[in-house]
C-alpha cells in the first residue's frame, strides 16, 4: 500500500520530495465534466475480491499480482501497485469488477481507470527497462464471471511522456504540500499549550494520549467532565504528528456539541508563523445537511452544482487551502462561489487536510470514507473519538440491517413487469417465514428470535438482488424511488449477512398496525457485538483514543468495542472535591414503570424543597417524554411560581439552542429534560449558569423482548450475568453521570445532585457511581 501523500528526506537540492500514489495522481489529473451519481449496480467489496483472485486463478505461473511499482520524477515520486504482470506475454493488467452492462459505465470512470493503468505502465517500462508493453484494462462481471479485456500497446516513450505531463501538472500542487507538511511538522514541534497551565488531571490525561501515540498504542481514557479532556487529547497527538509521522488526524464525535467543541479547540491550537503552516482542519457534514438541492439527482442533467464539477474543482480546492478553517459555512460559501456541490467539494477536501472533524460513521461504518481513503491512500493517522460510551450502541447501529415486508408489497404495486417474479418469489418466502409468529413450541407473539438467517428467504433476496441490479443497468434513465430504496436497503442486508456469526442475531417482528392474513413483518440482523467489525478499524490507526467521563467498567469497553490486548486503560482522577458537589438519594422513591403514578406526588414535594433550599437554575432528567411531561404538569400545577421550561420531541437546532439560553447565572428555573438526550452530555453550563441536577430514573432500558434477547446472546458469548450488566446497567448509569456531570464543570463551581429512585442504595449501582461523591440519603 502506498504511502502518501507524505513528505520524504530532502533531495540533494534541499527541495522537500513528495509522495503520491498512482490513483491519487490520477484522480487529480483525469477528472473532468459532471458530478455522475447515477445509481448503477456495484460489486461489494467480496465479490470485487473474488473477481480479482478468479482472474489470478485463470492466469499462468508467470503472472504476478500486485506488482509493486514506483518512480521518481524531480521531487515528484510516485508509486503503487498494479494487480497483474504476466512477464512471459509481456502484458500489464488492471482488473475492475463491475455489474450490468459494461456500455452504461461512466465514461469518468474508464478514463481514471485508463490513466492508472498508463501510469503503471510508463514505472514498469522505466523499472524493467522495456522498449514497449501491452496493457489490458480487464472488467470482470460478478454475475456471470466473463472478461472483457481491453488491451492496447503503447511505447515506453509515449507513456513516460504523459506520465511527465500528469505529474507536471501535479507538480505546483505536490511542491505547495510538500511546502506545507515541512512547515505544519516545524509548527507541531514548536507548538506550546494554549493556556498558562494545565487543569488538574487534564497533563495527566494529554501525557497518556502522546505516549499510545508515540509507541501506536490504543487508550481508552475516563476522565471526569470539566478538565478539558477536547484540548487535552487534541493537543498531545498534534505534537506527535511530526515525531510519528502522522499524516492525518481524525476528531470523531456521537453529537453536534462534540464537533462543535472539537472545531473550538482546534482554532486554540493553531500553530503560530506563517499561513503555510496553519492546520487545515475540515469539517464533515452529513449529506441532508449539506445538500443545497434536495429535490435533484446528484448528477449533471438534473443539478447545476454537479453540472462541471470536476472542470470546477481545481481553483475551488486551491482556493480552500487559504480558508482559515473549512467548516461547514466555510465549505458551503467556497463552493456555491465556485458553483459546486458543497458535501461532495468536503469529501474531495478530505485528501488534503490534517485535521477532519466529524461523526463516529466516517471512520467505523461499513462505509466509512475516511476510513477508505486511509486504505487507499496508506496514510498514516491518529483516530480520537470523543464521549466514547456511545460508540457500543452506535457500532451496534452502524452493523445491522432490517427489511420491511410492508415496503415489498408497496414495491410490487409500482415496480416493472420483468420485476414482478422475483419480487413474488420473495413475497412467498417471505410468508413461509412469517409462520414463525406462530411456531408450535412458542407463545404466539409480535416478534421472535430466528434460530439462523433463513435460508430459503435469503437465496429468494439474493437472486431478488441480482434481478434488479441487472435491470437498473439495462435502464439507467428509468428511476423509481421505491425501488431504489429497497434495492439499497437489501444490498445492505445481503453484505451483512455474508459475515453473519454469533456476533448478531436475526429477528422477525411484525409491524405496526399489520393483522390478518395480509400481516407484514420486519426481519432484522440485529448486531448484538461489534467487536468483530470494529477491530480492523483499531489496527487500521496508527493510534486511537476513545475517552469519556463514563467508561466504567473498562472491561466492558474492551470487550464489546473488540479493542487490542495492549490497549492502554487510564481513568483520570478528578480535580473536583466531594465539598463541591452535594449528592443526596431519594431512596423512598421508585421511578419503576409500575409506579410512575405513584411517583409523582414524592417528586414534585422533593424538587421543589431543593430548590427553595437552592434556588437557581436546575436540569431535571427523566426516562422518557411522556413521563417527564406527567412530572412537569403536576408540578406546574403545585408550585407555579418557579419557572419551568421543557425539552419537546424532536426539537430544532434553534429550538435547542433557545433552551440552553434560559441558563443564565442570574436565571431561576428548572428545565425539564430527557436522560441520554441532547441535554444530558456534551452541554457546559459552568458557575451560576447551572447549579443542580435532579434525575428521576436509574437510566435503565426499557425491558422488552429485544433487549431480553440482546441480555441472552450476550449472557452466552461473555459469561452469566454479563447480559444484564451489558443491555442495562451499565449503559444506564452512564447516563446518569453524564447528566450529573453537568453541574460541576470548572474547580470553582458548587451544587446539587438528587438521585430519585431507591435502587441508587445498591451497592451494585453505587460502585459504577463517580468515586469521589459523597453519597447522602435525601
Amino acid at each position: 500500500m502506498p504511502h502518501a501523500p507524505d513528505t520524504a528526506p530532502a533531495a540533494p537540492s534541499g527541495t522537500p520530495t513528495y509522495t503520491v500514489a498512482v490513483r491519487t495522481l490520477c484522480a487529480f489529473t483525469a477528472r473532468a465534466g459532471d458530478l455522475d451519481l447515477r445509481f448503477t449496480p456495484a460489486p461489494t467489496a467480496l465479490e470485487g475480491q473474488e473477481g480479482h483472485a478468479l482472474v489470478a486463478a485463470r492466469r499462468g505461473a508467470g503472472w504476478q499480482a500486485e506488482r509493486p511499482l514506483s518512480g521518481t520524477l524531480g521531487a515528484l515520486t510516485v508509486r503503487g501497485r498494479a494487480d497483474g504482470w504476466d512477464a512471459t506475454r509481456g502484458r500489464l493488467e488492471e482488473i475492475k469488477t463491475h455489474k450490468g452492462r459494461l456500455d452504461d459505465q461512466p465514461a469518468n470512470h474508464r478514463a481514471l481507470h485508463r490513466a492508472q493503468l498508463r501510469v503503471y505502465g510508463a514505472l514498469l517500462c522505466a523499472e524493467l527497462g522495456l522498449p514497449e508493453v501491452e496493457l489490458a484494462l480487464v472488467y470482470v462481471d460478478v454475475a456471470s464471471q466473463q472478461e472483457t479485456v481491453i488491451i492496447e500497446r503503447a511505447s515506453a516513450a509515449t507513456l513516460q511522456a504523459e506520465l511527465e505531463e500528469r505529474a507536471g501538472r501535479f507538480a505546483a500542487w505536490a511542491a505547495q504540500e510538500a511546502a506545507h507538511r515541512s512547515a505544519r511538522d516545524a509548527a507541531l514541534h514548536a507548538l506550546a499549550f494554549p493556556h498558562a497551565g494545565f487543569r488538574t488531571g487534564q497533563r495527566e490525561l494529554a501525557e497518556a494520549v502522546y505516549r499510545a501515540a508515540v509507541r501506536g498504542r490504543c487508550l481508552l481514557a475516563q476522565a471526569p467532565t470539566g478538565i478539558g479532556k477536547t484540548v487535552g487529547t487534541l493537543f498531545p497527538l498534534l505534537k506527535a504528528m511530526p515525531v510519528q509521522r502522522i499524516d492525518k488526524v481524525f476528531a470523531l464525535s456521537a453529537k453536534s456539541a462534540g464537533k462543535g467543541l472539537f472545531l473550538e479547540s482546534l482554532a486554540q491550537l493553531q500553530p503560530p508563523g506563517e499561513p503555510g503552516a496553519r492546520l487545515r482542519v475540515l469539517e464533515l457534514v452529513a449529506r441532508d445537511k449539506a445538500c443545497e438541492h434536495p429535490d435533484k439527482a446528484c448528477h449533471g442533467d438534473s443539478c447545476p452544482l454537479a453540472r462541471g464539477f470536476y472542470d470546477r474543482l481545481a481553483a475551488a480546492r486551491q482556493a480552500a487551502m487559504a480558508l482559515p478553517q473549512m467548516d461547514r459555512d466555510s465549505v458551503r460559501t467556497l463552493a456555491l462561489a465556485h458553483g459546486l456541490c458543497p458535501y461532495y467539494l468536503a469529501q474531495e477536501l478530505a485528501r488534503w487536510a490534517d485535521a477532519v472533524v466529524g461523526d463516529y460513521h466516517y471512520w467505523f461504518d461499513v462505509h466509512a470514507l475516511l476510513h477508505a481513503l486511509t486504505q487507499t491512500e496508506g496514510w498514516r493517522v491518529g483516530v480520537l473519538a470523543d464521549e466514547a460510551h456511545n460508540l457500543i450502541d452506535r457500532a451496534r447501529g452502524m452493523y445491522s440491517a432490517a427489511l420491511s415486508q410492508t415496503a415489498l408489497r408497496g414495491l410490487r404495486t409500482v415496480a416493472p413487469a420483468a420485476l414482478k417474479g422475483t419480487l413474488s418469489r420473495l413475497q412467498r418466502a417471505w410468508g413461509t417465514l412469517n409462520q414463525a409468529l406462530d411456531a408450535t413450541d412458542a407463545a404466539p407473539g409480535d416478534w421472535r428470535v430466528l434460530p439462523d438467517l433463513p435460508t430459503r428467504w435469503l437465496s429468494a433476496l439474493q437472486q431478488t438482488v441480482a434481478d434488479i441490479g441487472a435491470w437498473q443497468a439495462d435502464h439507467p434513465t428509468e428511476v423509481e424511488p421505491l425501488l431504489q430504496r429497497f434495492y439499497l436497503d437489501a444490498i445492505g442486508f445481503v453484505r451483512l449477512a455474508e459475515t453473519h456469526g454469533p456476533h448478531a442475531m436475526v429477528d422477525l417482528g411484525l409491524e405496526p398496525g399489520s393483522t390478518g392474513a395480509r400481516r407484514s413483518t420486519t426481519l432484522t440482523l440485529r448486531n448484538v457485538l461489534p467487536a468483530p467489525y470494529l477491530q480492523p478499524r483499531f489496527a487500521a490507526a496508527h493510534t486511537v483514543t476513545l475517552f469519556s467521563a463514563t467508561l466504567q467498567p473498562p472491561a466492558h469497553h474492551l470487550r464489546l468495542l473488540g479493542l487490542p490486548g495492549d490497549t492502554v486503560v487510564m481513568e483520570v482522577p478528578t480535580p473536583f472535591r466531594a465539598e463541591q458537589l452535594q449528592v443526596r438519594v431519594a431512596a423512598g422513591l421508585s421511578t419503576r414503570w409500575k409506579d410512575r403514578a405513584a411517583s409523582l406526588p414524592g417528586i414534585v414535594a422533593l424538587m421543589a424543597d431543593t430548590w427553595r433550599r437552592h434556588p437557581g437554575n436546575h436540569l431535571a432528567f427523566f426516562s422518557s417524554h411522556d413521563y417527564l411531561q406527567q412530572v412537569a404538569d403536576a408540578f406546574e400545577r403545585a408550585h407555579p411560581d418557579i419557572p419551568v421550561w421543557r425539552q419537546a420531541r424532536r426539537m430544532s437546532e434553534p429550538e435547542q439552542a433557545a433552551f440552553l439560553q434560559r441558563f443564565q447565572p442570574e436565571g431561576q428555573g428548572i428545565g425539564f429534560a430527557v436522560l441520554g438526550g441532547a441535554f444530558a452530555e456534551g452541554v457546559d453550563l459552568p458557575g451560576r449558569r447551572l447549579i443542580g441536577a435532579f434525575i428521576a430514573t436509574l437510566g435503565l432500558a426499557q425491558v422488552n423482548p429485544v433487549n431480553e434477547a440482546l441480555r441472552e446472546r450476550l449472557d452466552a458469548l461473555l459469561g452469566p450475568g454479563q447480559g444484564h450488566d451489558a443491555v442495562y446497567l451499565h449503559p444506564g448509569i452512564q447516563k446518569v453521570v453524564q447528566a450529573a456531570g453537568r453541574v460541576i464543570r470548572t474547580p470553582d463551581d458548587q451544587g446539587t445532585v438528587v438521585l430519585m429512585d431507591d435502587r441508587y442504595g445498591r451497592r451494585a449501582v453505587q460502585r459504577l457511581l463517580p468515586s469521589w461523591w459523597r453519597i447522602e440519603r435525601a
